[in-house]
């Protein structure tokens, strides 16, 4: 049964995902990319990654997909000609993709499962913590401990990108012309 739910998701997923490219209405695209995020958000539940699924739709089906929605109403898409060879590039593009993903799932090899540090691992998976931890209290240990610098270089390229952002929007450089 876990089977059949995690390939009709995965289909689901990556059917949707072709129609966010497909679909020459800006606005179909986002419902079907809102499709996509709910799907990916019920396999990790399929998953046991309950909080990772919480944010996959607070954060990208609740805000990522209300920014693109404002983005495409405010930019007042045109159609152009140009639209059948951006389809040829874009299917030779996932073929090549598809081909690489078939390749790594062949060369990765069936059974083999990957560990947290990306090990191939056989056997039942290891805990080093008498205390059974959950998937928040796992996420919130590593992000703090081991990868907090990172998180910390993240959250400060972000800050930058809101800053320039609002300098840019101030100086009047993003205004569309004709206005």
């Amino acid at each position: 049964m876990e089977t059949f739910v995690f390939f009709f998701l995965a289909t689901v997923i990556v059917v949707s995902a072709i129609l966010v490219v497909a679909f020459r209405n800006p606005v179909y695209s986002v419902i079907s990319l809102l499709v996509m995020f709910f799907h990916m958000a019920a396999l990790f539940v399929s998953l046991h990654a309950e909080f990772l699924a919480a944010v996959q739709i607070i954060v990208y089906a609740g805000a990522i997909l209300v920014l693109y929605l404002f983005v495409v109403m405010l930019l007042n898409l045109k159609h152009d000609d140009s639209y059948q060879r951006q389809v040829w590039i874009g299917v030779g593009l996932g073929a090549v993709a598809l081909a690489e993903v078939i390749y790594l799932v062949v060369s990765a090899g069936i059974g083999s499962t990957l560990s947290l540090h990306g090990a191939p691992t056989t056997g039942a998976p290891q805990t080093t913590s008498p205390i059974p931890q959950g998937n928040t209290e796992m996420i919130g240990s590593l992000l703090y401990t081991k990868y907090l610098f990172p998180f910390e270089v993240a959250s400060l390229i972000l800050l930058v990108a809101m800053i320039g952002a609002i300098l840019l929007a101030k100086k009047g450089i993003l205004d569309v012309p004709g206005q």
